[in-house]
């Protein structure tokens, strides 16, 4: 058993660093090759329909690259393939210096971050909020939708492609929302700072309902909360919940 134990972590050693390491002695040298190709191109398969665009970016030479350091250097913790994009994820905002290496995009991390979030609600389990009435959003606790994501990036994510690569990020952030609708589409679209800071105040403090939200959404803003300011706030909040985004309690 020790020496099957020490072929197989041999075998292992070799398939994550085929450069490096070397198969176990007694083994047939043609056999190993088509395990080592199997195992690579699995996961580069695996990986490749959740990152189309960047692949389209950086090319299959150097995304090939990040495969084998992904297989080589990363120790994932789930055996589930719907997860492993995830771990990978992981890996590339773990190790910044595999960034640093052969002129990669600033933004790499950042937009493969962007597809993943797609994948990941197209793949999740969690259910839609129950249909409430619009009337309770201003007097009941509010929650947002496990289904819908708002998130923040330094680079405009949703706008790179082949053709457009910036080397800079602009002065201001890219605020998206990334949401399931009922046919299990995902859509994408831009929120304004206010409404990015009320859906993450929603999630910071569950016991308040939409009124209050509002009231110290202005005092973060450094605006008064007047007729103007909480009827478009009102507005919002039931726009949010007639796409699904955020519901309240009944």
């Amino acid at each position: 058993m020790d020496n099957l134990q020490q072929q197989q972590q041999a075998l292992t050693r070799y398939l994550r660093d085929p450069e490096h390491q070397t198969p176990p002695a007694d083994m047939n040298a043609a056999r190993v090759e088509v395990y080592r190709d199997l195992v690579f191109n699995n996961v580069s398969q695996l990986l490749s329909g959740t990152f189309p665009v960047l692949i389209r970016i950086i090319g299959e030479p150097r995304w090939r690259l990040l495969v084998r350091g992904f297989l080589r250097d990363w120790r994932a913790q789930t055996p589930k393939f719907a997860e492993i994009a995830g771990e990978f994820i992981d890996y590339l905002a773990a190790q910044p210096q595999v960034l640093q290496q052969g002129q990669w995009p600033a933004f790499l991390l950042e937009l493969a971050h962007y597809e993943w979030v797609e994948m990941v609600l197209q793949q999740s389990d969690a259910p839609a909020l129950p249909f409430t009435d619009p009337a309770l959003l201003l007097r009941r606790p509010l929650r947002v939708s496990a289904l819908a994501w708002p998130l923040a990036y330094v680079w405009p994510v949703h706008e790179l492609d082949p053709h457009n690569q910036p080397d800079t990020p602009p002065t201001q952030p890219t605020l998206l929302l990334v949401r399931r609708t009922e046919d299990f589409s995902v859509k994408f679209s831009q929120l304004s700072p206010l409404a990015l800071r009320l859906l993450q105040r929603i999630g910071e403090y569950p016991v308040l309902n939409g009124s209050e939200h509002l009231h110290a959404l202005a005092v973060e803003a450094g605006v008064v909360a007047d007729i103007t300011f909480l009827n478009n706030g009102s507005q919002l909040l039931r726009q949010l919940r007639e796409d699904g985004v955020l519901g309240s309690e009944v």
